[in-house]
């Protein structure tokens, strides 16, 4: 569809473009690369990536979608996949948060076990660490007895279960929880599964994700939980840490200070670009990172998008731009260079840069993880007096992109388009409201 108000929107998109625009930072736009570079950016020779784990996890994924992922890890040079402990929940018949949802002190169905032994074989296939994670105390009737020998013996035998396929790594997580909240407790069970998969295997690694999993632990309770931590937890289990805040900027001062107190080494679980399955996408570059955190941390594993894991390769390409070569990294290069790495015509490049550029990111506006910039930028449109021609040029622009992804994508990015095509309906229906528009 070409209309003079598509022409009028795209100039604007493209209104600044050139030495002396501010950076993405500052005003969000892609400029698309006239030539494919390597991604992620090449190392100068001899020096090793900056940070030794990188990868991802996924977010309520399905089997197949784990197993979509891992050439994609492969192609880009990262190395460590981790199932979303929702996963390993009864999601298929009991909505997350019910506390149905997780029986952890049950063997996971014969049919749902064998799926994740594929993920997990596919993985040691490809050369990539599996990480095998649950969480006992979040949704659930029934958290880990810290104490109990039966409780313990339950919940190793699901690690068991994962190291007798040759898996190395594992994970624990105790975050956002409500009940257990107990650093001491929270230990004993950490250091006794971990002693067990040492037991058969002295290269199993093991990372606990606590209950404070963020900030530098300046907050009285946070400070005595992270001192009980630092003191009982083993000293070769690694701890996740997301940054000073849940979602936000990364800094190695934090990492310094958060570090300091835990006295463990920290893999970041950078919580980049998920959008906690809320109807919206984040699609722009890792950005807020320092350069040299990988100083101070081992490894960076992004939180992704859920459904949307064949969209999440666009900002995920970002991130393997960064987590290898932190000193070059330029977030303008790496997010016009992952368009270009997933699509291979114009017309396809110049698509996915303008759904880009309608969902920028969370950590441009530092907003929280189900900000959807379409719909907020469509209401404060329509909030200022005499908007309507704004509003129309804004609608039309959305349709157009997703008219052109179904012509430039039909089996690809379905779940994406579909994420912009219910936007597209309720920014209609507030159009409709407001000026009487017909629905289509």
């Amino acid at each position: 569809m070409t209309t003079s108000l598509i022409a009028v929107y795209a100039s604007w998109l493209a209104a600044g473009v050139g030495p002396s625009s501010p950076s993405i930072e500052e005003d969000f736009f892609v400029t698309l690369p006239r030539q494919v570079r390597p991604l992620p950016e090449p190392l100068p020779e001899g020096e090793e990536p900056g940070f030794a784990i990188r990868g991802t996890k996924g977010w309520m994924w399905r089997p197949e979608q784990y197993l979509a992922e891992i050439p994609v890890l492969v192609k880009y040079k990262l190395n460590f996949l981790m199932n979303c402990y929702t996963s390993m929940c009864d999601v298929e018949h009991f909505r997350w948060g019910d506390p149905q949802c997780n029986r952890w002190w049950e063997p996971i169905p014969q049919e749902k076990a064998r799926a994740y032994e594929n993920v997990a074989r596919e993985c040691l296939k490809a050369g990539v660490r599996f990480c095998f994670s649950m969480n006992p105390n979040i949704c659930t009737k029934r958290i880990v007895d810290y104490n109990s020998a039966e409780d313990v013996d339950l919940l190793w035998r699901h690690y068991s279960w994962m190291q007798g396929l040759g898996v190395k790594w594992f994970n624990i997580s105790l975050d956002d929880i409500t009940e257990g909240i107990d650093a001491a407790g929270q230990a004993k069970v950490v250091n006794e599964i971990f002693r067990r998969l040492r037991a058969k295997d002295a290269e199993a690694a093991m990372i606990f994700c606590p209950t404070f999993y963020w900030g530098t632990g300046e907050d009285p309770k946070a400070a005595a939980y992270l001192e009980t931590l630092a003191r009982d937890l083993h000293p070769d289990v690694y701890v996740f840490w997301t940054g000073g805040a849940v979602v936000g900027r990364i800094t190695r001062a934090d990492a310094e200070t958060y570090k300091g107190r835990v006295r463990h080494r920290i893999i970041v679980w950078d919580n980049y670009p998920v959008n906690d399955a809320a109807p919206t996408m984040h699609l722009g570059p890792v950005i807020y990172r320092d350069r040299d955190l990988c100083k101070v941390v081992d490894g960076i594993m992004g939180n992704p998008l859920c459904p949307q894991n064949e969209i999440n390769r666009i900002p995920l390409l970002t991130l393997a731009d960064y987590a290898w070569n932190p000193e070059a990294y330029d977030p303008a290069r790496s997010i016009g260079q992952a368009i270009v790495h997933l699509a291979d015509t114009p017309p396809r490049q110049r698509v996915l840069k303008e759904l880009v550029e309608l969902y920028p990111g969370t950590l441009l506006e530092s907003k929280g993880t189900g900000w959807n910039p379409v719909i907020a930028r469509f209401n404060e449109i329509l909030d200022r007096p005499h908007s309507r021609y704004l509003a129309d040029v804004f609608l039309k622009h959305a349709e157009d992109v997703a008219q052109r992804m179904e012509e430039a994508f039909p089996e690809r990015f379905k779940d994406a388009r579909q994420t912009l095509l219910n936007d597209i309906a309720k920014m209609n229906a507030a159009y409709a409201a407001k000026y009487a528009r017909s629905a289509n």
